[in-house]
């Protein structure tokens, strides 16, 4: 796989662009597969994008949250999108996404200026992989060439969701099973979870770490423990009070796409117990080190990470390739 870098300055900030040879008599995806059909495509998807991050930065992690919570589920084929109805059961209502997954709305508004310029062409899943793509960019990250030609599911799995997406306190050998069932490595895995430099996580989600192994992992650190009180303020020890309350995964630099996570997890500092796993679990000798090489090296997690959103954003539901369709409305089967 061809590797071409080039380093362009926007704002001050050196953004890498990393363009990946993708074909493949196997690979289905193209990236001119909307060169005739929709050329605007992908202007119209970053003009969007544009607008929405400048209204909300968050947003960027919130798409890019939709997009992995997506293929995790049966593909990137849009499935995550449905909603419930009296003969779907859906994934929005799964345990990992209730009352805390988002940009359904987001999605909507790109797709409605779409439809409006070419009609029951671009498919969902598509339009989400792009919007990601250009999420990432719009906050710091790195650029990345996306395939395109998913087709949308006409079904979703509720189930599926429930036990293929990682949770907040799993261990890392289950979590790394759940990468490896979807085709991904470690080294995968890791640049994955970089893109928690800009989330923001639930009260709910953390609170067995912070009032648990917190202050062992960062090894009684002065500084760690005034960070820790201010968490404990946000999220108070008993359950159910304040569980929606939010803070950024990265406290240093939330709102910019950065290696700060990795340094995060260094300090003993992640937010998460799934994500300070990789630093500190017992099992953890690869991921340690390839945390520490990510830490010490941005363009390298960049790279990587641009590497394994096209991996991700190329696990493709089979059966919708082939008798799956292009949505009008992003959230119902078509009629």
């Amino acid at each position: 796989m061809k590797l071409l870098l080039v380093i362009f300055i926007v704002h001050t900030i050196f953004i890498p662009c990393f363009s990946f040879d993708v074909s493949g008599k196997d690979l289905p995806l193209t990236l001119d597969y909307y060169k005739s059909t929709c050329p605007t495509v992908f202007d119209v998807i970053k003009k969007e994008m544009e607008c929405i991050v400048k209204e909300d930065p968050r947003n960027a992690a919130i798409i890019i949250r939709l997009h992995f919570h997506d293929c995790f589920v049966q593909g990137c084929d849009g499935s995550v999108l449905l909603d419930e109805t009296e003969s779907l059961k859906g994934e929005k209502t799964a345990s990992p996404n209730i009352n805390s997954l988002k940009g359904y709305k987001i999605i909507d508004r790109i797709k409605n200026i779409i439809e409006s310029e070419c009609p029951g062409v671009v498919s969902c899943a598509d339009l989400l992989t792009i919007s990601a793509r250009d999420a990432t960019i719009l906050v710091g990250g790195p650029y990345w060439d996306v395939p395109v030609g998913r087709k949308d599911s006409k079904t979703a799995s509720y189930a599926l969701a429930t036990t293929n997406l990682p949770t907040p306190d799993e261990g890392l050998i289950s979590i790394i099973a759940k990468f490896y069932y979807q085709g991904l490595s470690v080294e995968d895995m890791i640049a994955l979870i970089g893109a928690h430099t800009i989330g923001m996580a639930q009260c709910r989600n953390f609170r067995s770490r912070i009032y648990g192994d917190f202050r062992l992992t960062t090894a009684l650190n002065p500084l760690s423990a005034t960070y820790l009180a201010r968490l404990q303020e946000i999220c108070p020890e008993s359950s159910g009070e304040g569980d929606r309350n939010v803070t950024a995964m990265d406290n240093v630099t939330p709102n910019l796409f950065d290696n700060s996570i990795y340094h995060t997890l260094l300090r003993g500092e992640g937010l998460l117990n799934s994500d300070q796993e990789m630093y500190t679990s017992l099992f953890g000798i690869q991921t340690r080190r390839i945390v520490s090489k990510y830490a010490e090296d941005p363009l390298a997690f960049f790279e990587q990470f641009s590497k394994s959103m096209v991996k991700m954003g190329n696990i493709l539901n089979t059966k919708s390739l082939v008798d799956g369709e292009v949505r009008r409305n992003c959230r119902f089967v078509n009629t």
